[in-house]
């Protein structure tokens, strides 16, 4: 074994070379100028996400830590108050305006220090260049497939998608013409040795990083070889003989992908290994805990000779995001260079046009936003960052009130002298499903156990700024699958321009890497144990762990290309999401029902009924991790509220706290 490597501390604040000053400022609640220096939230490195200052008022409220002892109320009312500033509430705030009129008053609370929610964007100057990525929520999937709602927001709000593929078109082949394709890396821990197994010049392989090519570069037994080659012909026998067509489904929607492979499909445990971690970047879980039919329908190898057809129009493919995709979709997914913050903050820049100069799609890839906007008492809509609700109560019975009091504080400041109260005339619980008991005491016991059962998958993007990307030019890879490392995906940057933000095509220029980690835990008895004890494995992992990760892996991944992560990393922004996917079931654990139809059945169902004038939308309320989810839950409660009724005379007594 190599001696271990002692690398260099990057702080929270290294942009080497590169961040320049934006602007001096006053604080905002939860945030800290360094030197006189506002730096926007996209450009903050080090650990970020759930970030420290976002979430300790949150547990000590949870551990019951948290008490008033005295609440100052700021007179404010508004005529609707949501809590939560990710794309749901957002798209709240947006509905609500269209239905009710733009003369109307909105207030978002957001716990974080940006908006967006999981939309986050990851900004870096590096060298004298702009280069950003996703921060989480990656992308439009199948935007053919959106509902109403969701697709009449991309129209609101000003997004044009064909006029972006147009306009990206050119450099979509762009690492394919530089000689750069998927590989799969054989990690001497998990195999014999460490080994890139690059794909080669065909476009048509049976997997993305494996084709003829890979397989010869891998480190296998002789029977692991002849397994790995049987798996992924076109032609296979069939795993299940005398078997009817929907017996097999039936089987596969309640057997593992990881047992498939072992007990059916019975492939050398190494060839299995490589698949231990199908369907992570979806579910937040590996193939022990992805159900076989997941894997057929999201194109995962081995189902070839079980004459299973297509998957049915209809099951799955109308629920909102669905649950591993859609599955009869096209290949059409449209990502702009920050994910879908690029629909966040199209979605401010419309709500609060003073925020930003920036108009249209375009702008936004270079758009500045005026953060100290965002919550100035002249807006009509007003975000209120940094800011945690600890306390949602209706103004007298719930059936009759004709107010809610929202009692708030510092997320970072867990202190029971730093409440204060706003008042709505109604409210949008756009945040997460589980906290909201915590929020809302008052609420049917059966409602909260529904918001209680859905865990949010953990998982981690990790943005890496390097100074040029001449290694993965030079070994040929663009990204790497490599499942038994800590990270188990390493993508370099789509090529993607917007506007004036133009896309790296120079291997000696910066660019971003992209690199993903789930927690799963696999041998605990459900999904839901699984994302538990992976949050709690990322809360506890600090920055100068990943940190060690990232430029060890990358080190042995790239070294061998002239890569030296002392030279090459000029910033390490990890982007730590411990709540992060919505639930989604699971036909290992739950009902068939559930997984495969909208029955009322569902938790989520009964978790999302409205609560007088309380309604819930977020994209656990769908239980699916897309955007489409959660703009379709944002019009829901929205005409929830309006249904109700008008907005009559507010009583003058605010409600007591239900703490």
């Amino acid at each position: 074994m190599p001696t271990a490597r002692k690398w260099p501390s990057i702080s929270r604040r290294d942009f080497i070379n590169g961040v320049a000053a934006i602007a001096t400022a006053p604080s905002i609640p939860g945030r800290a100028a360094e030197g006189g220096i506002f730096i926007p939230p996209p450009q903050e490195t080090g650990l970020r996400g759930s970030h420290p200052g976002a979430f300790e008022a949150a547990h000590a409220l949870r551990d019951g830590a948290l008490k008033p002892e005295s609440v100052r109320d700021t007179g404010e009312l508004y005529d609707l108050v949501i809590v939560g500033g990710g794309l749901s509430g957002l798209a709240a705030a947006h509905f609500f305006r269209r239905y009710a009129g733009t003369d109307k008053t909105v207030l978002i609370v957001e716990n974080h220090d940006d908006f967006g929610g999981h939309a986050k964007r990851n900004e870096f100057d590096v060298d004298g260049h702009k280069i950003v990525l996703n921060g989480g929520t990656l992308e439009i999937e199948s935007p053919e497939r959106y509902n109403e709602w969701a697709r009449s927001i991309l129209n609101d709000i000003g997004v044009d998608l064909s006029a972006y593929e147009r306009e990206n078109a050119p450099q979509d082949s762009l690492y394919e013409t530089l000689g750069m394709k998927p590989a799969f890396f054989f990690d001497r821990e998990g195999w014999s040795a460490d080994r890139m197994a690059r794909r080669g010049s065909r476009r048509d392989a049976p997997w993305p990083s494996l084709d003829a090519a890979a397989i010869a570069q891998a480190p296998l037994s002789p029977r692991a070889r002849k397994d790995l080659e049987r798996l992924l012909a076109r032609t296979q026998p069939d795993y299940m003989p005398g078997v009817a067509v929907a017996e097999k489904k039936k089987r596969l929607a309640t057997l593992a992908y990881d047992r498939y492979l072992l007990d059916y499909v019975k492939v050398d445990p190494t060839v299995a290994r490589m698949f231990r971690k199908a369907g992570a970047g979806v579910f937040c879980v590996g193939a022990d805990a992805m159900p076989a039919l997941f894997a057929w329908a999201m194109g995962y190898p081995g189902f070839s000779g079980l004459g299973l057809g297509v998957m049915p129009e209809g099951l799955l493919s109308d629920l909102p995001g669905g649950e591993h995709g859609r599955q009869t979709e096209t290949d059409r997914s449209v990502h702009f260079p920050d994910g879908n913050a690029t629909l966040a903050r199209l979605l401010v820049a419309s709500l609060i046009p003073e925020a930003t100069t920036a108009r249209g799609q375009n702008a936004m890839g270079t758009a500045d936003f005026d953060y100290m906007a965002l919550d100035r008492a002249s807006n009509k809509v007003r975000i209120r960052l940094s800011t945690l609700a600890l306390n949602v109560v209706h103004d007298g019975p719930t059936e009759s009130a004709e107010a809610v009091s929202v009692l708030c504080c510092p997320a970072s400041e867990p202190h029971p002298t730093a409440i204060r109260k706003v008042r709505g005339r109604q409210v949008v619980m756009a945040c997460w499903n589980m906290f909201i008991p915590y929020l809302i005491p008052t609420l049917p016991d059966a409602q909260k156990k529904a918001l209680a059962y859905g865990v949010k998958g953990p998982i981690v993007y990790a943005n890496v700024a390097l100074r040029n990307w001449r290694a993965f030019h030079k070994l040929g890879v663009s990204d790497i699958d490599s499942p038994n490392m800590y990270f188990e995906q390493v993508q370099i940057a789509e090529p993607a321009s917007l506007g004036a933000l133009k896309a790296p095509t120079n291997p000696d220029r910066p660019i971003v890497v992209r690199m993903i980690k789930t927690f799963d835990a696999p041998g605990l008895p459900t999904k839901r144990d699984q994302h538990r004890a992976g949050r709690a494995a990322l809360l506890a992992t600090p920055f100068e762990t990943f940190e060690r990760e990232i430029r060890s892996q990358l080190q042995r991944l790239l070294g061998s290309g002239g890569f030296d992560a002392d030279r090459d990393i000029a910033a390490i922004t990890v982007n730590r999401w411990p709540h992060g996917y919505a639930y989604t079931y699971n036909s290992l654990y739950e009902p068939l029902n559930w997984v495969f139809t909208e029955t009322d059945e569902r938790p989520c169902v009964a978790a999302r009924q409205p609560f007088g004038r309380v309604a819930i939308a977020n994209s656990d309320s769908a239980a699916s991790p897309h955007t489409d989810a959660a703009f379709e839950a944002a019009h829901r409660a929205v005409v929830e509220l309006l249904e109700r009724e008008a907005f009559p005379f507010v009583s003058a007594t605010p409600g007591p706290s239900t703490f």
